[in-house]
């Protein structure tokens, strides 16, 4: 007596290497997904450190740093144990009263462009 006759009802080693590499892909692409979602999260977090550098720069000139020269200044602040590069440009306007003031900041990962820019402009104090 045969208990297993020829047309089986299981898998072929075919069907299961198939199902495999299908499993296969379908799990690269969740980790790369993953992957992705962490490091724009990560990107969001430095871009918005960034962005309190550049508000704080600004907000030193409303506080009491000394009205600015017309020129360029570079510097580092740490923002939640980041390093980041801030660079200052500063402009004559029609008015002696007032400089334009433009605040780029780079972070730690992107040291070839900006992750937050403000333009504003400070009034010389009275």
């Amino acid at each position: 007596m045969n208990r297993h006759p020829r047309g089986g009802r299981g898998f072929t080693l075919i069907e299961v290497l198939v199902a495999l590499g299908i499993l296969a892909i379908t799990l690269a692409a969740a980790v790369r997904a993953s992957s992705m979602a962490t490091d724009g999260a990560l990107e969001s977090r430095e871009r918005l450190l960034a962005l309190w550098v550049a508000q704080n720069r600004i907000a030193g000139y409303s506080a009491g740093l000394p009205f600015p020269d017309v020129g360029q200044r570079s510097g580092e602040d740490i923002q939640a144990g980041l390093s980041f590069t801030w660079h200052e440009t500063i402009e004559a306007t029609p008015n002696p009263w007032f400089r334009s003031v433009l605040v780029k900041v780079s972070g730690p990962r992107a040291t070839g462009y900006s992750l937050a820019t403000i333009k504003t402009y400070v009034v010389r104090p009275r």
